[in-house]
């Protein structure tokens, strides 16, 4: 048996999801706690002491302890945004470990969509009776998603990233209809084989392996807002056979879309 001994920097308070009635604003307070707000929709407005923010969908807020921040607006009838609340631990904090990972207080996230599943993950691990690590370790994730990437940002430039990153704007906008390495790398004009690589080393995934998972993804919000049947949503989400699309969703969430469907009510949710 492997026996590790695991100190993280950080500590889970709680954390949910807000979804707007269209009334109210943000509350005027001071937490002792750190605080992660991501908006999946709409446009959230807030200040935090003398600087006023103005989230918008895709993009992520870290509010600091012992400041104080209050909303400036009425909640917009759109707006949705998860939230997060968490500690720093004392032996972390003294070796500068925010700066480590140099999070900005505001930023677009590069892949708003993984950013949802994260704290997706979270709010379901956070459903279970017995507290785990994973709750630390999924929010190290979220936090490491906020970093700036300068790295693959400075890679744009390469004319192969520049090629990757195409291909990914084409999985987003595309992956209802057929799709597949070849069928990308000839709307791109360039060798497939090529283009697979490229892809791999920006994004550290396999052409099809994103494919899935951009098509997980949409299943995921069909699930949960709508009554279409398990063919319909696979249909919609590019899946021509409905046994293929159980087998891929399980693979990706660890669950089947009948268990996700009947789990993500239970998040915690508040309006």
């Amino acid at each position: 048996m492997l026996e590790l001994s695991i100190a993280l920097p950080v500590k889970v308070q709680n954390g949910g999801l807000f979804i707007s009635r269209g009334i109210g604003r943000h509350p005027s307070r001071r937490l002792t706690s750190w605080e992660v707000i991501f908006v999946e929709k709409g446009t959230l407005a807030i200040r935090e002491e003398e600087r006023l923010f103005q989230v918008n969908a895709g993009e992520s807020l870290l509010l600091w302890p012992q400041r104080r921040h209050v909303g400036v607006d009425d909640f917009p009838a759109d707006l949705k945004f998860y939230w997060l609340h968490f500690e720093v631990n004392a032996e972390a904090n003294s070796s500068s470990w925010i700066s480590t990972l140099s999070i900005p207080q505001h930023i677009r996230i590069r892949d708003p969509q993984y950013m949802i599943a994260l704290f997706r993950q979270f709010l379901s691990e956070q459903e279970k009776l017995e507290r785990t690590a994973a709750l630390e370790f999924i929010l190290l994730m979220i936090l490491q998603q906020m970093t700036p990437g300068e790295q693959i940002r400075d890679e744009r430039n390469d004319s192969g990233v520049a090629l990757a990153w195409k291909a990914q704007q084409l999985i987003r906008t595309r992956f209802h209809l057929p799709l597949s390495t070849s069928s990308l790398a000839r709307e791109l004009h360039c060798n497939a084989d090529y283009l697979g690589r490229v892809y791999r080393r920006v994004f550290h995934l396999t052409l099809t392996e994103a494919i899935h998972r951009q098509r997980v993804r949409a299943a995921e919000k069909l699930l949960i807002s709508d009554a279409r049947s398990l063919k319909e949503v696979a249909g919609l989400c590019g899946f021509s056979d409905v046994g293929y699309f159980r087998q891929i969703f399980r693979k990706h969430t660890g669950l089947t879309p009948a268990i996700w469907k009947r789990r993500y009510c239970k998040e915690h949710i508040n309006s």
